[in-house]
């Protein structure tokens, strides 16, 4: 008698914790009726369980058995086949009609002499794990957007601030500065503007304002007519005639000639232009965008660059910070180019190690992402393991308060190493101008390859060849 009342407490016991189980629970007797319900099966089904017992488990219509009729006798169902059936996600269809997000499992039950007396399934409800899992989606979508706006990257708040600007500038048709120190991605941003607005199917026309004297300029910019001057043997249309019905972007536009500068004013209040040489005025539909490495006021106030002018071209401005000020994007633009030239090269570097890339952190990146883009192309030149170390890197990263050595000037002995401070980009134009942009004297001068000199060029918009 003690026995009996034992077992039945314990069987009360068992049934109080499975109906307190969050995943459902049923079971079913041997001819393949359900003979137990769970409350949380009540729940994910929507079927209580007076209405479940006595069914068959076809009640669930389960995704994993649809267009398949449940045998008659469970001897003949699968699971009994295989001893139980393996966990996988599939979809029960709710009393309500539609389809919940479940993972299915279930064993057959055998007794002392292995015969088969039934079956347990347990149903775990994936609805709430999915709806999180199209949050993270969301989310990781929101990220990639805050990462990455065209071609430019960036998780940094002065970078997400950035982004702000230019999708508010694409919505606009205002005049557009954009400020920035050199390697900081000025063009990208303006490419970003343009190709983000309603002029996006238009031409962007490129014009660095800074490569071209003045009078060449002129002529890039507003075109001429046939014998405008010599060696004008046809018409030409200028780029504000190439960019009609999209965007023009002016790089370097603190370079500009006070005679460039009063004929851009007029195309900001007009949007007409002349051809050198003609008096015909020609209509133009342009979004003019600028960039300059200058502090434009402060070249204003020194009597270089016309006020009105400045304060026309500044209507919406964009600052893109120098990477130094948003150092956490750097492992982020660091894994970005190592992918690009991993695709280039068809190498498989992983990318930089813990030293080299605290070398990263540590160093101060005078040339911004440009300089950084180039560190990792010399890397991959060197690195012939599957990560990039310190050895790979430029010695000015590897050690900053580096000091290249030059043979010696005209007049000191033979010999006597001298030492001058770090290259810089006044230094360097100084030195191409003495060397008659002879690029491979001036590598040979200071004790670096032409590339590197290249590079440098690069970094800090020189061009390749002197102005005339």
């Amino acid at each position: 008698m003690q026995n009996q009342i034992h077992q039945v407490w314990n069987l009360q016991i068992l049934n109080q914790i499975i109906d307190s189980m969050a995943d459902g629970v049923f079971t079913m007797d041997i001819h393949g009726r359900i003979a137990s319900w769970n409350r949380s099966m009540e729940r994910i089904s929507g079927y209580s369980a007076k209405e479940a017992l006595g069914q068959s488990c076809q009640l669930l219509q389960c995704s994993r058995c649809f267009g398949k009729k449940c045998p008659s006798d469970i001897k003949k169902c699968k699971i009994v086949e295989y001893g139980a059936s393996e966990a996988k996600e599939c979809f029960l269809r709710h009393k309500g009609g539609y389809d919940v997000p479940i993972i299915k499992n279930a064993s057959a039950v055998r007794d002392e002499n292995n015969s088969i007396i039934g079956v347990v399934e347990t149903v775990t409800d994936l609805s709430d794990l999915n709806k999180a899992r199209q949050k993270a989606n969301e989310a990781e979508l929101r990220l990639q957007e805050i990462h990455r706006l065209d071609n430019i990257i960036g998780k940094s708040n002065a970078m997400r601030r950035v982004f702000d600007s230019i999708r508010a500038a694409a919505a606009s048709e205002a005049t557009i500065l954009v400020n920035g120190e050199s390697g900081t991605g000025k063009e990208l941003a303006a490419s970003a503007i343009h190709y983000n607005s309603r002029r996006s199917k238009g031409p962007l026309v490129i014009v660095n304002c800074s490569a071209l004297s003045e009078s060449l300029l002129e002529s890039e910019l507003f075109g001429h007519v046939k014998g405008a001057y010599t060696g004008a043997v046809r018409d030409r249309a200028g780029r504000f005639e190439a960019a009609d019905g999209g965007s023009i972007f002016l790089d370097e536009i603190g370079e500009l000639s006070p005679l460039i500068q009063v004929k851009l004013l007029r195309v900001l209040q007009e949007r007409k232009i002349e051809r050198v040489g003609e008096s015909r005025e020609r209509k133009v539909d342009i979004r003019i965008i600028t960039a300059t490495h200058q502090d434009l006021l402060d070249v204003v106030r020194k009597g270089h660059f016309r006020e009105d002018l400045y304060y026309r071209l500044k209507v919406f401005p964009v600052f893109m910070p120098p990477l130094r000020e948003r150092k956490e994007d750097v492992p982020l633009l660091t894994s970005h180019f190592v992918t690009a030239f991993n695709t280039k090269t068809n190498k498989t570097i992983k990318g930089l190690s813990q030293e080299a890339m605290r070398m990263f952190m540590d160093y101060s990146w005078p040339g911004n992402v440009r300089e950084l883009e180039n560190a990792i192309e010399h890397a991959f030149v060197l690195c012939n393991q599957d990560q990039i170390g310190p050895p790979d890197l430029p010695i000015e990263i590897r050690q900053p308060d580096y000091s290249e050595i030059c043979p010696q000037p005209f007049g000191v002995p033979a010999g006597t190493r001298v030492k001058r401070k770090k290259l810089s980009k006044q230094v360097l134009r100084e030195l191409l101008d003495q060397c008659e942009w002879n690029k491979a004297e001036v590598a040979r001068r200071v004790g670096l390859s032409r590339t590197s000199i290249w590079q440098y060029m690069k970094k800090w918009d020189i061009p390749l060849r002197k102005e005339p």
